[in-house]
C-alpha cells in the first residue's frame, strides 16, 4: 500500500500561500482614519474652467450669436428664463474647450463616407470645427438673405431661420445645415438641464422648473412617499449654484 507524505500536499501550501500574501497585501494598505475624511468634489479632475470669467472658445462675436440661437430655441416664458439667461451658451463655450469640443475621446480616424440614417453621424467635423463653421456660414447667410447678422433678426425671421435649418433647406458654406442645427439644439438642451457646475442651468432654473431634487445623495428618506409633491430644493454636484450667477 503506498502511503500519502504527512504534512501539508501542494495544493495546501500554494492555498496557504496565496491567502498570506492577500493579508499581507491588505496590511501594507491598511490605514487609520480619524475624524471625517476631507473630499471636496472633482478633486483630481476638477472643472476649474467652467466657472472662469469670458468665454474660453467663442469670439465675442461668436457668442452673441450662439446666445441668440439658444434664446430663440428656448424662449422666456413663465415657467422659466430663456435659454441665454440660463447659461446655455456658457456651457457650450466650455464643453467646446474641453475633450468634448475635439472629440479627443473619439476615434476620428478615417474613411469618413455618407452613412444611412441608422449609422447617424458619420461627419469627420468635430464639434469645435462644427461651431466656428457653422456661425460663419450662418452669418453669411443672414447677411446674404437680410444684411443683418442672426442676432439683429426679429424673432419671426429667427424662427423662419431656424425652421429652415432644421429642414435642411437652405444651404450653408462648409456644413451641412441640419447638422449644424442638431448640434447647437442637442447642446442647448444639456446645458438647460445639467448640472450647474457644468456652465449652464443657472440657479437650477430648469430643476426648479421640474421639480427635480439635483444631486442629492441620499433619498432613503423619501422612498416611501409615493404621489406627494416633496418641494424639495434642488442640490447643485457642489451644494449650491449661488457660485453660477455669471456667464
Amino acid at each position: 500500500m503506498t502511503e500519502h507524505p504527512k504534512g501539508f500536499t501542494r495544493r495546501q501550501l500554494l492555498k496557504s500561500s496565496a491567502a498570506s500574501l492577500a493579508v499581507g497585501a491588505a496590511s501594507a494598505q491598511a490605514a487609520t482614519v480619524i475624524g471625517t475624511p476631507k473630499w471636496l468634489p472633482f478633486d483630481h479632475n476638477g472643472p476649474l474652467h467652467y466657472d472662469s470669467p469670458g468665454w474660453q472658445f467663442f469670439t465675442a462675436e461668436e457668442a452673441k450669436e450662439v446666445e441668440a440661437i439658444v434664446e430663440q430655441l428656448i424662449p422666456a416664458d413663465e415657467l422659466s428664463v430663456s435659454g441665454k439667461d440660463a447659461g446655455c451658451a456658457v456651457f457650450i463655450d466650455r464643453q467646446l474647450v474641453s475633450d468634448y469640443g475635439d472629440s479627443g475621446r473619439l476615434y476620428m480616424t478615417g474613411p469618413f463616407t455618407p452613412g444611412t440614417p441608422a449609422q447617424a453621424d458619420q461627419s469627420p467635423l468635430v464639434p469645435r470645427e462644427r461651431y466656428r463653421i457653422g456661425l460663419a456660414a450662418l452669418g453669411k447667410y443672414c447677411q446674404a438673405q437680410f444684411q443683418k447678422p442672426f442676432s439683429a433678426l426679429p424673432g419671426e425671421q429667427r424662427n423662419q431661420v431656424l425652421t429652415d435649418l432644421e429642414k435642411g433647406s437652405i444651404s450653408l458654406e462648409g456644413i451641412d445645415a441640419r447638422m449644424f442645427f442638431q448640434q447647437v439644439l442637442s447642446n442647448t438642451m444639456e446645458g438647460f438641464f445639467a448640472d450647474p457646475i457644468y456652465g449652464g442651468n443657472r440657479d437650477m432654473v430648469s430643476w426648479k422648473m421640474l421639480g427635480f431634487p439635483g444631486a442629492r445623495y441620499d433619498y432613503r428618506d423619501y422612498i416611501a412617499l409615493h404621489n406627494q409633491k416633496l418641494d424639495l430644493v434642488p442640490l447643485s454636484i457642489i451644494g449650491s449654484s449661488a457660485w453660477n450667477k455669471k456667464g
